[in-house]
């Protein structure tokens, strides 16, 4: 017997209603705005949100170069990476990074917060990062998004 006036509608690849959005990180804090980059890239802002497919937006994230730490985040917090041979650990601060990379920062914050699966690779293919107020992405026409 089929009464119900609804059903659970579940999301897929061919339903997916994909936009663009611009976010400007000039003078914002960066966890706090890594957290509402990565729900927008995973979707869970939209009513239609499935956990299992890519159901976010594409993020454009702008000056990068300009995101800020509170406390004494910039010059205590400590970057690891490993070269992969004996003895090649690395350690970089916010500062050191930001010089040599102005997208590292926000990058490796918002790739922390996506799934560790091959949902969240893909989910990181969606987010643009760019030092400047300028982006390629014009074509896409992004609606700003603030926070």
């Amino acid at each position: 017997m089929d009464t119900l006036s609804y059903k659970t509608i579940s999301s897929n690849v061919a339903t997916v209603e994909k936009a663009w959005v611009v976010v400007d990180a000039e003078n914002q804090v960066v966890g706090r705005l890594s957290s509402q980059i990565a729900m927008i890239l995973r979707g869970k802002n939209k009513p239609s949100y499935s956990p299992h497919v890519d159901c976010g937006d594409n993020v454009i994230v702008i000056n990068a170069d300009k995101i800020r730490f509170t406390g004494k985040k910039m010059n205590n917090k400590v970057y690891i990476r490993h070269t992969g041979y004996p003895g090649g650990q690395r350690f970089a601060t916010p500062r050191e990074v930001l010089a040599k990379n102005p997208r590292g920062v926000v990058e490796s914050a918002v790739k922390g917060m996506l799934p560790k699966n091959r949902l969240g690779s893909r989910l990181f293919t969606n987010l643009y990062v760019y030092a400047g107020s300028e982006h390629p992405h014009a074509a896409q026409q992004p609606k700003e998004i603030k926070f």
